[in-house]
């Protein structure tokens, strides 16, 4: 059975290598291990910067995924973006991620300051696509643009 928990500390080397195989998987990119752990550990040292949510599987951590703020002046309230999915191939399929995002939906609530919940997605993931419009998404409202420093 799976269960969806807070990130500790001790999930942090799951999650390292999970967000080294995503970028591998999903873009082709080699990340620099030291970066990616300096960067997973930041957000364990400061909750500003966002939260880990883990998904377990008999003690075994099969999943993972980010959680960042965006305040709305619009709503009053802060929107929860979701980032850095990744759930193992064995497992994926089997409604992992769904068990995820109804985890942090339920974050949202009228008593919460939460107003919503958000994601980016690269435009061929067409798989991933499918997954968010099921789970009641839609990405028909924005467009996402970008500017990267190079490293």
């Amino acid at each position: 059975m799976i269960t969806v928990r807070s990130a500790v500390l001790d999930d942090a080397i799951s999650i390292i290598e999970f967000q080294l195989k995503m970028a591998l998987e999903t873009e082709g990119m080699h990340l620099d291990f030291q970066t990616v752990k300096k960067g997973v550990h930041a957000v364990f040292k400061d909750a500003t910067k966002g939260a880990y949510y883990v998904a377990v599987d008999d003690d075994n951590v099969v999943g993972s995924l980010m959680t960042t703020y965006e305040w709305s002046d619009w709503r009053c309230g802060t929107v929860i973006w979701i980032q850095s999915v990744y759930i193992i191939p064995s497992h994926r399929g089997q409604g992992v991620y769904k068990n995820m995002y109804e985890h942090i939906q339920s974050l949202v609530t009228p008593e919460s300051s939460y107003r919503g919940i958000r994601l980016y997605v690269d435009k061929t993931n067409h798989p991933a696509q499918r997954v968010y419009e099921k789970l009641g998404m839609n990405g028909e409202h924005y467009q996402v643009f970008e500017w990267m420093l190079s490293t």
